[in-house]
């Protein structure tokens, strides 16, 4: 939040009172306040400030949905400010301009003399009050909407027009409720206000030089030990030290949970792609810290955008993600990037992989793989401008260890330890049999088996597959051929599972109904064992093994 920009949105509204542009208005305000009732005055002022804001709020979302570069629209600002300020400077300026806008106010001529006495005749008086005096104020009214576009969250800029309505309704407030004896009164504005209209000439200069500097008058007045404390509560952690500007998405067969989105459209919000795929386990840890950021950041501006890139054939078909999408509560957009063309866009190579892209559409930020989960969060609330962090995330116990046995295939493209290498045949079933032992981190197969290009295919009933891995969790990726559920037997050293993917089921029985991610083993502790799987009936694929410590 710069309070920079609300304390100049403040002095914005108070200069409109010394500023040519309000001399046509005053006399609106003033014959309509006095003709009502003692709560016209109210609504008179409630009405002009929400028709501003109203406005203000309208441009900011017409910005972000042309994904204009903020960039320029900062520099707009500064310029537009400059302007104005030489124009509250310079006598002939101001007489000029208030030639110019004059015609605009006259318009509202008539709203004096409008029908009603109370708050909400006020109101409407006041809201048409405001629409004729939008083309009137000109500079103000567009340094201010630049002001509130180039803010880095909605609370901020939304504190930026709420600034300048208190700046300019105050003293029209006062003018409204005390009416003429008040003007008269005034005699030292009468006097001197070609001084006070350069005073604030001189205040919006010096603004702006302030703003082009690139200080922070957050830290202006703290000590240097209150400066380290808020800069590291503020700070980019692990940022790229060459933001880029974010790849498009291309090539997307389907969007879920949203229409097509694109990055131009999404200028303005701050957004984290996360590249997953639903059987991906260390995909699947990450998820619920994904969704709980959705459900706390979306208002605030984030918007998540799930690009699922298939490992595996099965993972294009959109039933399958959908299915997915339902299980763990997705309500984020989701891109089905089936050819990989969005991943190879972003030139990516993980799964999961995060991208965070700030308002201007700039990649600020990636992380690779789990965890860091309080950092990535961080950086969100830092792009969307809320500043204090949030308490260190609780991370999930470690999910890899440097002893435990390495994510393993089991198609010929990328299958590695496998016990008779020369059984292996892309083309056709061959008949395997177990090795009498089985080395560290080896699978095997019995039985009858086509081995294909990114899994195994039982042939027979009684297939079996055998694998010596050391970890503390065994997930196995399973499908069915035909789409038919398989019965499938699970032995752990010897003996029957007593429950899988935490669920019963006595004597190691498992029913595999679609292709997924299934959790076979967990031992509670990291130690080796050999793991056993038995096909009940033929049609059981078998892709990849992963593991968690």
């Amino acid at each position: 939040m710069n309070l920079l920009d609300i304390g100049l949105a403040f002095l914005e509204g108070l200069a409109l009172i010394v500023s040519p542009c309000i001399l046509p208005v005053l006399p609106l305000v003033l014959a309509a306040s006095v003709d009502g009732g003692k709560r016209r005055p109210y609504g008179i002022i409630i009405g002009f400030v929400l028709a501003f804001s109203l406005f203000a709020v309208a441009a900011r979302e017409l910005v972000a949905l042309l994904g204009l570069d903020l960039d320029v629209i900062r520099d707009v600002s500064l310029v537009l400010l400059a302007l104005f300020g030489l124009v509250l400077l310079s006598e002939k300026l101001s007489e000029r301009f208030s030639a110019l806008t004059q015609g605009a106010a006259n318009l509202g001529n008539d709203l004096a003399s409008s029908k009603g006495e109370g708050l909400l005749s006020g109101i409407g008086i006041g809201a048409l009050i405001g629409l004729v005096w939008t083309p009137c104020a000109g500079p103000i009214l567009a340094t201010v909407l630049v002001q509130v576009i180039r803010q880095q969250s909605d609370f901020a800029g939304n504190l930026v027009i709420l600034s300048f309505g208190i700046g300019a309704g105050v003293p029209m407030l006062i003018i409204a409720l005390t009416g003429r004896k008040l003007v008269q009164r005034l005699g030292f504005l009468t006097r001197h206000a070609a001084t006070v209209r350069r005073g604030f000439g001189v205040l919006i200069l010096v603004s702006v030089a302030w703003i082009a500097s690139g200080a922070n008058i957050d830290t202006l007045f703290m000590s240097s030990q209150r400066v380290e404390i808020a800069r590291g509560e503020l700070k980019l952690e692990h940022g790229l030290d060459k933001p880029y500007a974010a790849p498009e998405f291309v090539g997307i067969d389907k969007w879920l949970n949203s229409e097509p989105l694109t990055m131009a459209g999404l200028k303005g919000k701050v957004v984290l792609v996360d590249f997953w795929t639903y059987s991906c386990i260390n995909c699947v840890r990450t998820l619920p810290y994904i969704t709980a950021w959705d459900r706390k950041y979306r208002e605030q501006g984030l918007v998540i955008v799930g690009v699922h890139a298939p490992e595996f054939e099965f993972e294009k078909k959109t039933a399958n993600v959908q299915a997915a999408i339902a299980e763990h509560g997705i309500r984020y957009p989701v891109a089905q990037d089936n050819k990989l063309d969005t991943w190879s866009n972003f030139d990516n190579r993980y799964w999961p992989a995060h991208y965070l892209i700030d308002r201007e559409g700039k990649v600020v930020y990636t992380h690779f793989g789990e965890g860091q989960y309080d950092v990535t969060e961080n950086n969100i609330r830092y792009l969307l401008g809320l500043g204090e962090k949030v308490a260190q995330t609780s991370e999930a116990l470690p999910t890899f260890a440097e002893t435990q046995t390495p994510e393993t295939y089991l198609g010929y493209a990328r299958g590695r330890n496998f016990a008779s290498p020369e059984e292996v045949a892309s083309d056709a079933s061959k008949r395997y049999s177990l090795p009498a032992t089985l080395g560290e981190d080896h699978w095997a197969l019995s039985g009858d088996w086509k081995i294909g290009l990114e899994n195994s295919v039982s042939t027979s009933a009684g297939a079996k597959l055998k694998l010596d891995f050391n970890a503390r969790k065994v997930f196995l990726v399973l499908g069915s051929a035909s789409g038919k559920p398989i019965d499938v037997k699970i032995d752990l050293n010897g003996k029957p599972v007593a429950s899988l993917a935490g669920k019963d089921a006595p004597s190691g029985k498992l029913t595999v109904d679609r292709n997924t991610l299934y959790e076979l083993i967990d031992q509670r502790e990291m130690q080796r064992g050999v793991l056993e799987v038995e096909a009940q009936q033929p049609g059981l694929e078998i892709y990849a093994f992963t593991f968690g410590a």
